[in-house]
């Protein structure tokens, strides 16, 4: 699968009682589906899904696939502590239709997660997720740092297509990209290589079908009977093959974590980021992506630098209430956090208005 561009991580809306408040959520997906993004990563750090209960968890996966743009690459954070459970949340969201099983290291027993543990429970993981697996190694929020040995030695796994790299050193990036270029292989594109995955597939042949059964309907309808013949036709249309436009040669791809490393990380080998801060500035992030790619570095250090001190203060020092009341600020629903976070001051408020004053959509 194709995994390049720029990726929001979706938060969590909740009403100020705490129960989730599904109608904004399908607000922000929306919103999130009419720009230039690549596709929206569900149920990440961001969603605040460590607070969140199964059964919470499965609305928001199910409302968020059922509004998203079909053209959007949609991730799904499947990661537990347990490989088993993990795989069980795996076989979920492929059943729901998503593109990417997100797979967070487990932490809790840190100690004893030694290479050994890594390499043996995600390929359990992977061997068995009916998804493509993408690692995810969020050491700012685990404590625990994914080694890059362990990754490259993961990289030649048929169902392992990349990593989620949130630590921030680019030395990292850099290092796993090179190391694991020897790893090629084939992905479906459209005809401006854009990712093409397998529920945009279905969609695809549905809509043909459908158009079918439209053009079939008419034609009775112009012979002036709904029997015989046509009718038959119509309840029945002949299958459908929808032909993938393009192939595209890929590797092993990394997608950084960081807003404010941005640039660095694409210059490193990043193929594209999954990203907090593009919860409230999704379009502000793919400037910087668009630029880089079309080879403007001016343009595209003008528009890193233009996130940097926003993206370090409010998305990485305030967290997630900070980012959510940066979203109030751009047209998102962004909403209370759930406890422990706590609401932001009016000074914290304020102080967000002013980073975000100059990063609008």
């Amino acid at each position: 699968m194709l995994l390049t561009g720029i990726y929001p991580a979706v938060t969590t809306p909740f009403y100020p009682d705490g129960r989730l408040y599904l109608k904004k959520l399908e607000h922000n997906i929306d919103r999130y589906s009419r720009t230039p993004i690549a596709g929206m990563t569900i149920l990440g750090s961001t969603a605040e899904v460590v607070m969140l209960s199964e059964d919470e968890k499965a609305d928001v996966l199910r409302v968020a696939i059922e509004v998203a743009a079909p053209e959007k690459v949609m991730m799904a954070g499947v990661g537990h502590e347990s490989a088993i459970k993990t795989v069980e949340a795996a076989e979920l969201v492929a059943k729901l239709n998503y593109d990417v099983a997100l797979v967070r290291t487990p932490h809790y027993y840190r100690p004893q997660m030694k290479p050994e543990n890594m390499l043996a429970y995600y390929r359990f993981v992977a061997d068995r997720s009916p998804l493509p697996v993408l690692l995810y190694s969020v050491p700012p929020y685990t404590a625990y740092d994914l080694p890059t040995e362990v990754v490259v030695e993961l990289a030649e796994h048929p169902n392992i297509i990349g990593i989620k790299e949130s630590g921030g050193m680019i030395e990292k990036i850099a290092e796993v990209v090179n190391r694991t270029r020897h790893i090629k292989r084939t992905a479906h594109a459209t005809e401006v290589f854009n990712a093409f995955t397998a529920r945009m597939m279905m969609g695809a042949a549905t809509r043909e079908q459908e158009k079918e059964k439209e053009e079939l309907v008419s034609v009775a309808a112009l012979a002036g009977s709904g029997a015989g013949t046509g009718s038959s036709q119509s309840s029945n249309p002949k299958p459908v093959t929808v032909k993938v436009m393009r192939k595209k040669e890929v590797g092993f791809q990394l997608l950084a974590g960081s807003a404010h490393k941005l640039l660095a990380s694409l210059d490193a080998g990043a193929a594209g980021a999954v990203l907090a801060f593009a919860a409230p500035a999704p379009t502000a992030c793919f400037e910087i992506y668009v630029a880089w790619k079309d080879g403007d570095k001016e343009l595209a250090q003008l528009k890193q630098q233009r996130i940097v001190d926003a993206a370090i203060r409010v998305g990485s020092q305030m967290g997630i209430p900070g980012l959510k009341y940066a979203m109030d600020l751009n047209g998102y629903y962004g909403g209370p956090p759930r406890l422990p976070f706590l609401p932001l001051t009016g000074e914290q408020r304020a102080e967000v208005e002013r980073q975000m004053a100059d990063v609008r959509n």
